[in-house]
């Protein structure tokens, strides 16, 4: 028999400096440069700190521990540099709220943990940052009662760390991360708690649960008669995903954790996307370029072509148009939709807006990509399952509303702002969805990580067959509704709220956050733009193209296009939604407009392409899901519908349709 996989010691001593992270910035640059301070609850700590501040994106480049040299060098205000936490000796990093929001990265507490930090301690913790702790052995806690005994040297028991945790969470600290606690399992070392919940009402993201839960890992069963809330195990991904920002350090941890000649467990169920710096080079500062990062950026993505090509595993890869143009195939979240998964199904991706295809009534979910990594060799991934709160959709939204302006008014209410729904389900139902087509319910899903939730979900019907069928033909009817699942009228959740369509207006979510969000009429003033952005997952879908066109069609008609000083994109989803608006006429209509078109990929929603602001200057407005410091580029970023994003580049400051077109 193997050697007994090794925990962690009883005991955590944590004898270096804690670090302050504080809105104060001389305070913060005291601490750095040698203070040590006292825990005093009137310190200003950051709230909402996102992993776009702890790594930005030109960070994640890298994935060795050269991330510890620039740990949180994109956090707002740009005291901390690079090599300074590193050479701060902390082990103890503290802040605020939301600590971990925005994405998937594990980028991000991997540059803390190589940074030299053992523990974060943060008023509340984002669902996937905090999963991905985890999985890496950097400790995370809410008890701020801690910092007093760790001032005092006093060693803390590990059991503290796992207060709240399920049962499989609980063991992965106690093992020091995910690749530990994994091979004890399948050495038998260690046995997951058997699931023992009796068949009760379920709502939607329970049932998908249940019915793709590891019941037997020898045989391989799946299904139980139910799951509850806090219920911890194991359930068979249907559909494995990752992509150029992250499929790299997945196969280093792959093959250092199982060897080179390790195999993907089907690989025909897992795919790889060239999506995310397809433009990277178009937009790289040339100082960043000096550096060699362009350099490191491709090598992600020659690295994961390789992975892909050596594992047998399906790649969407960077294509050549015949005009010499790039571009990617599709945006991973746009083809899953169109081409990957079915209702019923869990999906998981290496990207927090893997919860897009919740509008397929799947169970979809971000992870980091230790998890991905653990999830190629056993095809399962860990759950624990999530409390849901249900949004019942009523009314008929305004001509000049859009599935854009009602999540930003959902994430608007004070139960989100307040971080209530961080780890939860949302459930979207309600007649009101009748209103929705596809892609406009694909864009409440899709932004329901923005919320801090786990996922979205939408009960599937004909719409989704409709939908299915159109992009796929031949796919047939029976297969679409063999994973039809639905609520059970007396299910559970966490909160219910009645959302009325007919009372929702135009709304913008004002930079920094994107529950920042009010209507665009009370605005303080005019708000001039620099630039107009239309594109990523969220604003890149086809009826997206339908929406920008509703604004750009007449204002062409009427002699109108962007204004000067001002540039306009549109980016497409994926090359279908590209030939979507070739077909519809809609190309010639955008370039009459003055609007610059561009290839399939994440680009400016990630600081990676062509719509990226240069200076702090310049304001945006975009389309895209997230507005959080950094996240695309230097400038302010107002998130609108693509009819506002439209109407504003026209007006040269952000406007509505009816502000700019002539009725």
């Amino acid at each position: 028999m193997a050697d007994p996989i090794s925990r962690r010691a009883d005991r955590v001593s944590l004898p270096g400096r804690v670090l302050f992270l504080t809105d104060d910035a001389n305070l913060l640059r005291e601490q750095l440069d040698g203070t040590d301070l006292d825990w005093d609850a009137s310190i200003p700590l950051v709230d909402n700190i996102s992993t776009d501040e702890l790594t930005p994106g030109w960070v994640c480049f890298y994935y060795d521990e050269t991330l510890g040299h620039y740990s949180l060098v994109g956090l707002r205000g740009g005291t901390i540099k690079p090599g300074d936490i590193r050479a701060g000796g902390f082990s103890v990093i503290v802040s605020g709220e939301s600590k971990g929001c925005g994405s998937s990265r594990e980028t991000a507490p991997y540059s803390e943990l190589w940074a030299g930090a053992q523990l974060v301690i943060a008023r509340s913790v984002e669902k996937i940052y905090g999963q991905n702790c985890q999985n890496i052995g950097l400790l995370t806690s809410a008890d701020f009662g801690l910092l007093d005994r760790i001032k005092a040297g006093e060693s803390i028991p590990l059991d503290e760390f796992t207060v709240g945790l399920d049962p499989i969470s609980a063991e992965i600290v106690r093992f020091g991360g995910l690749f530990n606690y994994n091979k004890a399992r399948l050495s038998g070392q260690v046995t997951p708690p058997e699931l023992k919940t009796a068949a009760r009402p379920m709502n939607l993201a329970e049932k998908v649960l249940a019915s793709r839960a590891v019941a037997d890992a020898k045989t391989g069963r799946l299904g139980v008669p139910g799951v509850k809330p806090g219920d911890a195990f194991f359930t068979r991904a249907d559909i494995r995903f990752s992509h150029d920002y992250t499929t790299a350090m997945g196969a280093a941890l792959f093959t250092q954790a199982l060897g080179e000649d390790a195999q993907i467990t089907d690989p025909e169920s897992v795919y790889a996307f060239r999506d995310h710096l397809t433009f990277l080079g178009d937009v790289m500062p040339p100082e960043r370029k000096a550096l060699g990062l362009l350099e490191h950026a491709d090598g992600l993505a020659t690295t994961q072509r390789e992975f892909a090509h050596a594992k047998g595993i399906r790649l969407y890869d960077e294509i050549q148009n015949a005009d010499g143009t790039k571009g990617s195939e599709a945006i991973c979240h746009n083809a899953v939709l169109e081409d990957l998964a079915l209702p019923g199904q869990v999906v998981v991706g290496t990207d927090s807006h893997t919860c897009t295809a919740g509008v397929l009534g799947c169970f979809a979910f971000g992870v980091g990509t230790t998890d991905m990594a653990n999830a190629w060799y056993a095809k399962d991934v860990r759950v624990r399952v999530p409390e849901s709160v249900r949004f019942e959709l009523t009314g008929k939204p305004r001509a000049d509303v859009t599935a854009k302006d009602i999540i930003l008014f959902i994430m608007a209410q004070p139960y989100i702002r307040a971080s209530k729904a961080i780890g939860q389900v949302l459930e979207f139902g309600g007649s009101g969805l009748a209103h929705l087509n596809f892609d406009e319910r694909a864009t409440l899903t899709n932004m329901a990580v923005e919320a801090g939730a786990t996922t979205g979900i939408i009960e599937p019907d004909e719409v989704v067959v409709e939908y299915l069928q159109r992009v796929r033909p031949g796919l047939e009817r029976a297969t679409i509704e063999a994973g039809f699942l639905q609520a059970d009228p007396d299910a559970e959740y966490a909160a219910r709220f009645d959302i009325d369509l007919s009372a929702i207006v135009p709304m913008v979510a004002t930079p920094g956050d994107p529950r920042n969000g009010v209507p665009l009429t009370e605005l303080d003033g005019d708000v001039a733009i620099d630039i107009a952005y239309g594109g990523s997952c969220t604003g890149g879908k086809m009826t997206d193209m339908d929406l920008y066109a509703k604004v750009l069609t007449p204002a062409v008609a009427q002699g109108k296009r962007v204004a000067d000083g001002v540039q306009a994109y549109i980016q497409f989803g994926s090359q279908k939604i590209k030939e979507y608006a070739r077909s519809k006429g809609y190309i010639e209509t955008f370039e009459a407009a003055g609007v610059q078109l561009i290839d399939p990929s994440c680009g400016a929603c990630i600081n990676a392409g062509p719509g990226v602001s240069s200076s702090a200057e310049n304001v945006t407005v975009s389309a895209i899901n997230r507005n959080f410091p950094g996240r695309s580029g230097p400038g302010d970023v107002y998130l609108a519908s693509p009819l506002v994003v439209m109407a504003s580049a026209i007006a040269g400051k952000i406007a509505r349709p009816e502000d700019v077109l002539d009725r």
